[in-house]
């Protein structure tokens, strides 16, 4: 029940606020990254989410992002190779750690009273790197892939679908295939290149109509510059509910293994009141829905809170 509250906003044109970045924040605050941080600091997680929420943000996103069964198989030559020389966990330790995720985002929305009003959105990546559109894999791999991780994550009672950072066309159509299967509203972002198309060169505006076309709510680019993010948005902007958020800093790797978290650095470039008039533009072009990527924390969603008002 709680995504009719952002739907009855959606279609009055109000401003609704995302959350920003979660796994840079984790990082931030010290923690290592192993396995999302999930095992080791759970409580850092949560107040991160508190954080979030005590900024006056309309969604909260699980830290859910990059956190599939892929992820672990990647470190071997494939399933039989794993299985031999592998943790006997492994194979169910993705499941295991995407339910432990949904539940802080639930204990941070009941510990601020938001449990029956703010949605969670469960935050799905591309099936391989964010920023390497060119490893992608069939789209049959896809839709098994991301039919996986929609399952797991309506399992764990989330309140629609985000996939987050899609990267070519071939892979958003079999996410959204998969998403089909369940009765969960779905919003989906794409990564926007230096010219304003999809990082794979497919032209954005077509990946947007499919997007919609197949049945996703809102659409949204992402993972992206403030330079960047701001030339992409009129690609996806046509009456439907679109939005923008925006990286802060710079990506310093070395990847999206669940050991191996690249870090956000110099993100003190973009103060959190620069962010907000940069996103103030986005919302003159007919933006409705914002937020953060990787690098921007509570301090830029607050910001973006008081210019939103």
């Amino acid at each position: 029940m709680n995504y009719d509250n952002i739907n009855e906003k959606l279609s009055s044109g109000q401003p609704i606020l995302l959350d920003g970045g979660i796994g840079t924040e984790v990082m931030r605050r010290g923690v290592r990254w192993r396995q999302h941080g999930i095992e080791d600091a759970p409580d850092v997680i949560r107040d991160i989410h508190v954080d979030y929420l005590d900024a006056g943000v309309d969604v909260l996103t699980t830290h859910t992002f990059n956190l599939t069964k892929r992820n672990f198989i990647n470190f071997f030559r494939d399933t039989e190779h794993m299985s031999l020389i592998g943790a006997t966990s492994l194979p169910t330790k993705a499941r295991e750690l995407c339910h432990a995720a949904v539940s802080l985002a639930k204990e941070a929305l009941t510990q601020t009273g938001k449990i029956e009003t703010i949605p969670l959105a469960g935050s799905i990546a591309p099936v391989m790197h964010l920023f390497r559109p060119d490893l992608s894999p069939s789209k049959d791999d896809c839709l098994t892939h991301h039919s996986e991780c929609v399952e797991i994550l309506s399992d764990c009672g989330v309140d629609f679908i985000f996939f987050e950072g899609m990267n070519n066309t071939r892979e958003a159509q079999a996410a959204l295939q998969a998403a089909a299967e369940f009765d969960l509203p779905v919003w989906m972002s794409f990564i926007p290149g230096l010219d304003g198309n999809l990082l794979n060169g497919e032209p954005l505006l077509d990946a947007a109509n499919l997007a919609r076309s197949q049945g996703a709510k809102a659409i949204i680019v992402s993972a992206a510059s403030l330079s960047m993010i701001t030339k992409s948005l009129p690609n996806i902007i046509n009456g439907s509910p679109c939005g923008a958020k925006a990286i802060v800093g710079r990506y310093s790797p070395p990847s999206w293994k669940p050991d191996f978290y690249p870090s956000f650095v110099d993100t003190d470039e973009v103060s959190p009141e620069k962010y907000a008039q940069e996103v103030n533009s986005w919302l003159d072009q007919g933006a409705q829905i914002v937020g953060g990527s990787s690098g921007t924390t509570p301090e830029h969603i607050r910001a973006l809170r008081g210019m939103i008002g």
